[in-house]
């Protein structure tokens, strides 16, 4: 085999675990069954956890000036978020075209190959790879991988051959999304909750508004029909009572609250992530975010197992890490459905949510939850505070020179962050060269990563604090496997 691995899809998952691949130093084919990209804003930013993960990469900055707020909301009700350390609510007014296509060039730049015309046909994991059969712009083509990840959509294509069941609950109600030219529309920023429904209202550019529909008794909608911009301005004007039918629409599309999560993130030699593994009402912009998650975090442990140094049982840790992040998402879309767009029947319980969010208390846990900021996975045993949790961002001071927490991990290998200046603990990751750096370091400023030694994933949570020699090599071995010296 030539090709490593197949990532069916070329929205921000499958680009980002491209990307994530390939700094690992597996070879990646990313096959997209759209001829070209769609230009569609659709998303329109990312949480604050998601920048955190685009800056430890390098390609912040790629995005140029993002505007991000410390105001966020849970179901419609606003809150300041930076009542958590370290966060805010994310970036604000990003396209999602603007975020595929950064992505896109920061894969292809790493070596990834993208294949757009591709439709996927069969899958077939025969144990020792995965071949796959797609109708091509050249006819029927036929690719192996050791490996195949599909990050295809909510109806992922995938995900049905591999014969992974997708649980939950199904649709109750249809929704439009549009992005209308001409009509002058007052700013609805968090929605507005009416008689007939919802609306919201945001201006992207100059006569250019992204607007969401949300009537009461609308049926589920087939996503893959064709909707008009004549059946939004219908919508919109039983609602408000406005007229838009003046307007025009550079693009309609529609979606539903179906809430439904993979019973498994990987069977046999095929993985998923992104909508394919986890579909729910769009709320906040978590689920392109939590899509990029899943990619930061099954990219290394993949790369690992192709380059043949990871433990046992470490891409198994994928579905044990993920599946609960993402059983965590659909939990708060379906709260924030419920408080946002359920009829007189919820009013009790927007009024009861409207004071239980007053306090401190219930902000950081929700900002927590919505930011992707309260992620915290198991890693062993140890009661350091970021142990499990990402590092956060953080300004350092090294021999070489100023740099910072997230400047460590761009290239996509573990951190050994000694802070302590001990060489004895330096000397345990002398084993692991090819996949563990070992920088010395004071922080600027307080100091709040404390004077310990802190090992750091490539996805940038903390595997390992403490100074114990024997401890450390313990973690060494479990997350980035046996030391170039077997007999160390």
């Amino acid at each position: 085999m030539t090709i490593d691995v197949i990532v069916v899809g070329a929205g921000p998952t499958g680009l980002m675990l491209a990307g994530e691949l390939r700094l690992g130093g597996a070879r990646v084919v990313v096959v997209e069954q759209l001829a070209a990209p769609t230009g569609q804003s659709r998303g329109l930013g990312f949480t604050a956890r998601t920048m955190e993960t685009f800056d430890q990469r390098g390609i912040l900055p790629l995005f140029g000036d993002l505007e991000k707020s410390p105001m966020g909301h849970f179901g419609g009700v606003q809150f300041d978020y930076t009542v958590l350390a370290d966060a805010h609510f994310g970036a604000r007014g990003v396209p999602q075209s603007k975020t595929e296509a950064v992505l896109a060039e920061w894969a292809t730049g790493l070596g990834a190959e993208i294949r757009r015309g591709w439709e996927l046909r069969e899958l077939i994991d025969d144990g020792d790879g995965v071949q796959i059969t797609a109708a091509t712009p050249d006819g029927e083509q036929r690719l192996r991988a050791a490996y195949l990840v599909g990050c295809d959509g909510g109806g992922s294509t995938v995900r049905k051959l591999a014969g992974i069941a997708f649980p939950g609950t199904s649709a109750t109600r249809g929704m439009y999304l549009a992005d209308v030219v001409g009509c002058d529309l007052r700013p609805r920023f968090l929605g507005e909750k009416l008689a007939g429904g919802m609306v919201m209202a945001a201006p992207l550019a100059p006569g250019v508004d992204r607007i969401i529909v949300c009537e009461d008794g609308t049926p589920a909608v087939d996503r893959a029909e064709e909707r008009t911009f004549t059946e939004v301005a219908d919508a919109w004007q039983r609602i408000t009572g406005e007229s838009i039918h003046h307007g025009s629409a550079d693009w309609v599309s529609s979606f539903t609250d179906a809430t439904r999560q993979a019973a498994e993130y990987r069977r046999g030699r095929v993985l998923l992530a992104g909508d394919a593994a986890h579909v729910h009402l769009p709320a906040g912009g978590q689920g392109l975010s939590t899509g990029v998650l899943d990619a930061v975090n099954l990219g290394w442990k993949l790369a690992a197992v192709i380059r043949g140094w990871a433990p046992a049982d470490l891409l198994d840790t994928y579905h044990g890490e993920r599946h609960p992040a993402g059983a965590r998402l659909l939990m708060n879309t379906r709260a924030q459905g419920t408080i946002f767009l359920g009829g007189p029947e919820a009013d009790p319980l927007r009024e009861l949510f409207r004071e239980l969010i007053t306090a401190d208390d219930t902000k950081r846990l929700l900002a927590g939850i919505v930011s992707g900021l309260d992620i915290r996975y198991d890693v062993g045993t140890g009661d350091h505070p970021l142990l499990g949790r990402r590092i956060p961002p953080r300004r350092l001071t090294t021999a070489s020179g100023p740099t910072g927490t997230a400047d460590l991990l761009h290239r996509g290998r573990g951190v050994l962050l000694d802070l302590a200046d001990d060489a004895g603990i330096r000397g345990v990751a002398a084993g692991w060269p090819d996949r563990v750096t070992a920088v010395t370091a004071a922080e600027d400023g307080s100091t709040s990563l404390g004077r310990q030694t802190l090992l750091v994933r490539p996805d940038g949570y903390v595997a390992w604090a403490g100074d114990d020699p024997k401890e450390l090599d313990t973690a060494l071995r479990r997350w980035f496997g046996a030391p170039l010296d077997a007999g160390s």
